[in-house]
């Protein structure tokens, strides 16, 4: 059974991770092909939003794949790995394009890093995340210990973190964790839609603007401001008149259909 399952249709990729038998776990052989698959979808013109999930409703993912772990003593490294191929974050890191992460079940650990690597999060009703690094004893080492406090605050953070208790989709909708949450049967047909909406902006300015975003919120305030003022400043010279009345009236005319 392939491990990674890819469907591209109208300029949107659906990625799946494929082992719910092993509630997706983040095996060696799952995270190369992973890596391999963004990368190859970066570099896809027909591809300008990705959507990604797990098969099944029970796990989105479960983290890297603890059998695996406690039969290979060389496997551990993979906890602070910082190539795509042993890193899924990374591996996500790699295309430029947006990611939408539909959460269909739990993410644990590793698996609720992988969920913070995403662009936007729409979770099932049955979705729940946690830190379980604590309770293994492994120190995290993609990220989540400097991004989630940034995204629910340090206090919210280091209760999850500190007792690795779950945290339920309407709780996490509630922190701005998620985006929104839907009923199981909604999330990947939802997922879809905003991927297909951001795939109909042109594909070097949606990646541009992201791109943007993140480097921004990875700084300072006022570093970022500087590169906003910087990179708007450049890009922004060279649009023209007409370009901006076309796309104005596009605006508009979407504007009367939703």
């Amino acid at each position: 059974m392939d491990e990674l399952l890819v469907e591209i249709a109208d300029h949107v990729a659906l990625v799946t991770l494929n082992r719910p038998q092993a509630m997706n776990a983040l095996s060696r052989s799952l995270r190369a092909e992973l890596a391999r698959v963004m990368l190859a979808l970066d570099g896809n013109d027909d591809v300008r939003a990705v959507v990604l999930t797990g098969a099944g409703t029970r796990a989105f993912t479960a983290g890297l794949d603890l059998k695996e772990l406690g039969s290979d003593a060389g496997a551990m490294g993979a906890a602070n790995a910082q190539s795509p191929e042993d890193n899924p974050v990374r591996a996500i890191e790699q295309c430029g394009k947006p990611v939408i992460g539909a959460i269909n079940g739990v993410a644990i650990t590793g698996g609720f890093e992988l969920a913070l690597a995403c662009d936007v999060l729409i979770a099932s009703d049955n979705a729940r995340f946690a830190d379980s690094h604590a309770r293994i004893g492994i120190m995290p080492g993609w990220g989540l210990s400097q991004k989630l406090s940034r995204l629910i605050g340090p206090y919210r953070a280091k209760e999850l973190s500190l007792t690795g208790n779950f945290l339920d989709a309407a709780t996490a909708a509630d922190w701005g964790l998620v985006n929104r949450v839907v009923a199981a049967n909604e999330l990947v047909p939802l997922a879809k839609r905003l991927a297909a909406d951001m795939a109909s902006v042109e594909p070097g300015f949606a990646c541009a603007y992201k791109r943007l975003i993140d480097d921004g919120y990875a700084a300072n305030f006022g570093d970022g401001m500087a590169i906003e003022h910087e990179r708007s400043s450049l890009a922004n010279a060279a649009v023209g008149p007409a370009a901006i009345e076309a796309n104005r009236a596009a605006v508009q005319a979407r504007g009367r259909t939703q």
